[in-house]
């Protein structure tokens, strides 16, 4: 039982450095392949920083899809070190010795990782199309101060499941006053992917007159 515990409290931070070895590594394998300082450099710190924007995606300290923000890196980050080579083969008649070999390795590392994220997306895609899952947590809108939720759960139907979260007011609000200060007077939806995940996610809030509840649900 202790194993299976520690098992499952290793998890989180596995994925986390599977991600950032996944977003970190077109950045390795430019560095690999690189023959100049000033391109080098340049597409290496361009590289760093998608790398950087990626990770703030899986960590959630940037709001954006995560499969469409994962598809679009390895399509442009290949492109970006296209680029690259194909700048430094401007200034150099022919190169180093080695280096085509390293080209190669890269072109088929690079291949790889787009040919699974790619068959990743699909799969996910495949998944939401099912309609079996819910919302995340960081669909739903942000609390002001004095507003906390209390519970929060999955609720499925035959319209999909959706995320739901009961609300109260330390600050002594009535139910009404609670719905306005979130500006959930009425549902709004927004998309919830680019490329991948064409659903909307629709928020709102009810009064069911002993709580105020807050859901994000599915819109297609």
């Amino acid at each position: 039982m202790w194993n299976r515990a520690l098992g499952a409290g290793r998890l989180p931070y596995m994925l986390i450095v599977l991600g950032i070895l996944f977003a970190v590594a077109p950045a390795v394998v430019w560095m690999t392949i690189a023959r100049t300082r000033p391109v080098g450099f340049a597409v290496g710190g361009l590289l760093l920083v998608a790398a950087g924007l990626l990770i703030s995606v899986q960590q959630g300290w940037i709001r954006a899809p995560g499969p469409d923000a994962h598809l679009l890196f390895t399509v442009l980050a290949p492109v970006l070190i296209a680029c690259g080579a194909g700048l430094e083969g401007r200034h150099e008649s022919s190169p180093p010795p080695g280096w085509i070999p390293r080209r190669n390795g890269a072109i088929g590392f690079l291949g790889m990782q787009f040919a699974l994220t790619l068959v990743a997306g699909l799969l996910y895609a495949l998944l939401i199309s099912e309609g079996s899952d819910a919302p995340s947590s960081r669909t739903l809108p942000s609390l002001p101060p004095g507003v906390s939720i209390v519970d929060e759960g999955i609720g499925c139907g035959s319209g999909g499941c959706s995320r739901i979260a009961t609300v109260t007011s330390v600050d002594g609000l009535s139910r009404p006053e609670i719905i306005r200060v979130l500006g959930l007077e009425r549902e709004s939806c927004r998309p919830s992917g680019w490329l991948l995940d064409w659903r909307d996610v629709c928020v709102g809030a009810r009064d069911n007159g002993k709580n105020v509840t807050l859901y994000a649900s599915w819109g297609y």
